[in-house]
């Protein structure tokens, strides 16, 4: 007893910092919220008062008038099929390179981990003429296969750990019913992996819905936007017509899906991020 009492009176500091932490997230999106459902006007005399009566048309505004809704559907639609891909296609190296002994093995894999010491920035400029030269400029699918190869290497590096711990029984046992090399992978590892794709996939989903800067350099059209270009437009544009409420309206909207996947997802996240460190 005399153990336990030392140890809750050592874990109230971090629960305090926890606490602290946690009033540092949801009082500034409470803040934000507030501020969505009142008219600019009461956002700049009173920030802090409640929305009496509520202006709900500032979601309105902010999705047609501000082109908001066509930023959220792009983006919803490169968040689906560039995670797909991502997974997909990291899944396959990463279940090889994990499983199987070949010469250059070692090589191969650090080839793909060092792509997460290239930041964005230092490619900028290399792969606008590239997307150039290729006529994948100003399209989604250029901006896809640009999401796709970026994702890969941390996509794989977690990938990795996860067929690495997966028991090599259940793969000698699908070989000797007859099960080939691609069934195998299919029907048997991939499904064994499925804690490891789903934490890769959420990583990559909050990843790209949240991703700015190679969205603004290869969509240059208007109607071709993601949400996050959308929103920063939006900002400019609502500097010289003072609508605050569809502003904050627009920061609402942008993160109400990470929100609601994470509430999803949260519990599956928290026990698959270990899954993978077990060894054989």
């Amino acid at each position: 007893m005399k153990n336990i009492d030392r140890l809750k009176k050592m874990d109230w500091p971090k629960h305090l910092i926890l606490m602290f932490w946690t009033a540092l997230i949801i009082l500034p999106t409470l803040w934000v919220i507030m501020n969505s459902l009142k008219t600019s006007g009461s956002i700049l005399t009173d920030p802090y008062a409640l929305p009496v009566p509520p202006h709900v048309e500032n979601y309105q505004n902010a999705w047609e008038d501000a082109g908001l809704g066509r930023g959220f559907i792009n983006s919803i639609y490169l968040t689906v099929l560039s995670v797909f891909f991502i997974v997909l296609f990291s899944a396959m190296p990463a279940y090889i390179l994990a499983r199987k002994v070949f010469t250059g093995r070692k090589f191969v894999y650090y080839f793909f981990i060092s792509g997460l010491m290239f930041p964005t920035f230092v490619a900028m400029v290399p792969l606008f003429l590239l997307m150039t030269k290729l006529n994948l400029l100003d399209n989604h699918f250029g901006l896809l296969l640009v999401y796709t190869a970026y994702s890969l290497p941390f996509t794989i590096f977690i990938l990795f750990a996860f067929f690495r711990s997966l028991p090599k029984s259940l793969e000698e046992a699908a070989l000797m019913d007859g099960a080939g090399p691609y069934r195998t992978f299919f029907s048997v590892m991939l499904p064994l992996a499925k804690p490891g794709l789903i934490s890769a996939a959420i990583f990559n989903v909050v990843g790209i819905w949240n991703e700015y800067v190679l969205a603004l350099i290869l969509i240059q059209s208007p109607e071709l936007k993601t949400l996050p270009v959308s929103v920063a437009n939006l900002m400019l544009v609502m500097q010289y017509k003072t609508d605050w409420g569809a502003l904050y309206a627009g920061l609402i909207m942008s993160i109400i899906p990470v929100i609601i996947i994470y509430l999803i997802f949260q519990k599956q996240l928290a026990s698959n991020t270990t899954a993978g460190a077990v060894k054989e």
